[in-house]
């Protein structure tokens, strides 16, 4: 076959294929899509291999958070796996590192039998301390309908879902791409009443 043959059918090839391509492109793509590109949402691993009896509570309490933000997804670890939230099961009181905690980054969670001991609900402590994961202070004292008042709402208090504050304030941490240069707080709160 001479040379320009081949030329001429390579360029038939590729311009086709060109074609193709633009074409799936364009019907991929809506007309309607902002300028403005949605932000990714931070995927965050936890790891409860070292708390034992508190899984149900630290599933509610991941659920609970997941329902309620958008920008931040929890999910559980591989086995063997790196994980930015390290949950373990103690006999003292809850306590855990205050975040923001960001990808490649770790803090801990201690889920104290001290609390359950004295009547607190597990779901509502495996929550709270995740929120302080998230980056949220105490808001002691407070009602029950604030999760992060902790301790504070009573023995009573089973509410395990962030109020409004609580859920716009993690939302807007892990919304904004500044914000996942912040350095974790890394103070130790314990939720001790």
């Amino acid at each position: 076959m001479p040379l320009g043959t081949w030329f001429r059918a390579g360029t038939s090839a590729a311009a086709l294929v060109l074609g193709m391509a633009g074409t799936a492109t364009a019907a991929t793509v809506p007309a309607s899509t902002p300028s403005t590109a949605r932000a990714a949402v931070v995927t965050l691993r936890y790891d409860d291999s070292r708390a034992a009896g508190w899984e149900s509570a630290i599933a509610a309490g991941v659920a609970s958070w997941n329902a309620n933000v958008s920008s931040v997804r929890l999910v559980e670890a591989a086995p063997g796996s790196a994980a930015e939230i390290v949950i373990v099961a103690t006999t003292g009181w809850p306590q855990a590192t205050l975040g923001p905690v960001r990808p490649g980054r770790q803090v801990r969670v201690e889920l104290g039998s001290q609390a359950v001991d004295q009547g607190y609900d597990k779901t509502r402590i495996a929550a709270h301390e995740l929120g302080h994961s998230l980056g949220l202070p105490d808001t002691k004292p407070g009602p029950c309908t604030q999760l992060m008042s902790g301790s504070s709402a009573g023995t009573a208090c089973t509410n395990a879902t962030p109020n409004t504050a609580g859920r716009s304030r993690v939302q807007s941490t892990y919304a904004s791409a500044v914000a996942a240069l912040a350095p974790v707080d890394g103070r130790t709160l314990v939720d001790a009443p």
